[in-house]
């Protein structure tokens, strides 16, 4: 049977992707407009982030149409699919960072759950794929925590 769209893993792929395209731009938007005296360190750091994001964005994609489903194509249909949101604001350098690590929070719970929906779905190669971003994803989001507390 092919897949499509409307099996619950392609579902959840579709929405890990649209998240990772929100958080992409939000980590940039942050990478382009920080300031302060945390400037350099979270200026590297929102760019080793957003690195990272289009990766995981770029696999997610990739992911989907091997599973013969169509990944969203435009960001309005990421925008209508994101659990993740935009922030046009200007937060502080230390808002951000609280920001950051709430939406690496959302994403890993998100990654957990698709993880077991492919695991359901006896798909090996998107359970790993999974699992290994939402592992990844632990230390950074400790970091950013103990960051945030100080």
């Amino acid at each position: 049977m092919k897949p499509t769209q409307t099996q619950p893993l392609d579902t959840e792929l579709a929405m890990l992707l649209a998240d990772y395209q929100v958080f992409y731009q939000k980590l940039r938007g942050f990478h382009w407009t920080v300031t302060g005296p945390l400037f350099f360190g979270l200026h590297a750091k929102f760019e080793e982030l957003y690195l990272d994001a289009a990766e995981k964005v770029d696999a997610l994609a990739e992911r989907l149409v091997a599973r013969g489903a169509r990944p969203p194509l435009t960001l309005k249909d990421s925008l209508a699919l994101a659990r993740l949101t935009e922030d046009a604001s200007r937060p502080s350098a230390e808002e951000m960072v609280r920001n950051v690590a709430g939406d690496i929070e959302t994403l890993s719970n998100a990654l957990r759950k698709a993880a077991r929906t492919a695991g359901d779905a006896h798909d090996t190669a998107s359970v790993n794929l999974l699992d290994g971003y939402a592992d990844g994803q632990e230390k950074t989001l400790w970091m950013l925590r103990a960051f945030a507390a100080s």
